[in-house]
């Protein structure tokens, strides 16, 4: 005997058929690619509110860091990110 939470609510009569909006698949070419999002704490966002300012300050991190270790800075821009 299944405890009433583990029952299934989807009801018999949908019918999917007839919905509008729902596209099949929407999001699987996004998902074998992976993703790599990161969620920032309050106080993180606020001072980084845009991916570019974000992408901005991680780069100069990285060049940062590869200089004091005496390796090539890393690569900037766009063209550089993973696809």
């Amino acid at each position: 005997m299944k405890k009433e939470a583990e029952t299934d609510e989807m009801r018999p009569e949908y019918d999917f058929a007839k919905m509008s909006g729902g596209v099949r698949g929407k999001y699987a070419a996004a998902y074998r690619r992976g993703t790599n999002l990161v969620r920032l704490d309050p106080d993180v966002a606020e001072a980084f509110t845009t991916d570019r300012s974000v992408n901005e300050a991680l780069r100069a991190v990285l060049a940062a860091s590869a200089e004091r270790q005496g390796h090539p800075a890393a690569p900037t821009g766009t063209a550089s990110r993973r696809r």
